[in-house]
């Protein structure tokens, strides 16, 4: 009974929510009666989003802005406020992958992938973060990725953008834990999602393929309930996949097993 009450009435803001986990947090928060802000850079995406939710889409917002361009952000957030009076959830999604090796990554490419996945996710969270302790409460939550935990082939500025937002949610929840904020990093394996569809190639063109790892991963609708069920159980880290997981302990526990089959695995 508590996992369909925790989240009425609470405000929970969504990136990435036109498709993928996204879209799955929306249908299930909805379900469980959440006050819903849907943002992604694909209005089109969101509005169909919110029209899948038949019964409960008179909950959804649809706010849509590119990660990319952040220039705006404080403005939506001041918007949003006065609009809902609070924020209770901030779930960053949104973000792009990568299919290139370091040496034919150009440098405006590594920035490209940083502004989304790093700077984008930072700066909706640090505008959100005041508001957050002046009601004293709230949690944010940022997504990384199995290999924002190490290194892996083809990822170099995905998995180093996503590793800095382990350094920045930390940090976050250490200051503020006086202020009765939760953080959170939620750490995805394989789901099936266009991730790897829209991942950049050296160019910084989508790449266009579904990985076979990806098409053999958990649903986004498993994942987003195992996001859910983290953050009811107010988890720091919220691990999200299947067998794919144990990497994450060979390579804390096991590094030189790590890396003798890291690079065997099959990365595209």
């Amino acid at each position: 009974m508590k996992n369909k009450s925790f989240f009425k009435g609470k405000v929970a803001w969504i990136t990435g929510a036109s498709s993928g986990i996204g879209e799955a947090l929306v249908n299930e928060l909805a379900k469980r009666e959440a006050i819903i802000i849907a943002s992604s850079n694909d209005l089109a995406g969101l509005e169909r989003v919110k029209a899948g939710c038949s019964g409960h889409s008179e909950n959804i917002s649809c706010v849509p802005f590119d990660l990319a361009d952040t220039s705006g952000l404080s403005q939506i957030v001041d918007k949003q406020i006065s609009r809902f009076g609070r924020i209770d959830y901030l779930i960053n999604l949104g973000g792009i992958s990568q299919r290139a090796r370091i040496d034919e990554t150009p440098l405006w490419l590594d920035r490209k992938i940083f502004e989304v996945n790093y700077f984008g996710t930072i700066t909706l969270s640090k505008a959100v973060l005041p508001h957050m302790i002046n009601q004293k409460s709230g949690h944010i939550l940022a997504t990384s990725s199995i290999s924002g935990r190490f290194g892996f082939p083809l990822r170099s500025a995905y998995s180093a953008s996503k590793q800095a937002l382990h350094g920045f949610i930390e940090t976050l929840y250490l200051e503020n834990k006086k202020n009765n904020l939760r953080a959170s990093v939620i750490i995805p394996g394989r789901v099936r999602t266009a991730i790897s569809i829209h991942a950049l190639n050296a160019e910084g063109k989508e790449y266009g393929k579904l990985d076979e790892g990806q098409a053999n991963g958990i649903t986004p609708n498993q994942a987003a309930l195992t996001i859910i069920k983290g953050i009811i159980r107010n988890k720091r880290e919220i691990l999200v996949g299947s067998s794919e997981l144990i990497m994450l302990h060979i390579r804390r526990y096991f590094p030189w097993l790590f890396f003798r089959i890291a690079d065997r695995i099959k990365s595209t």
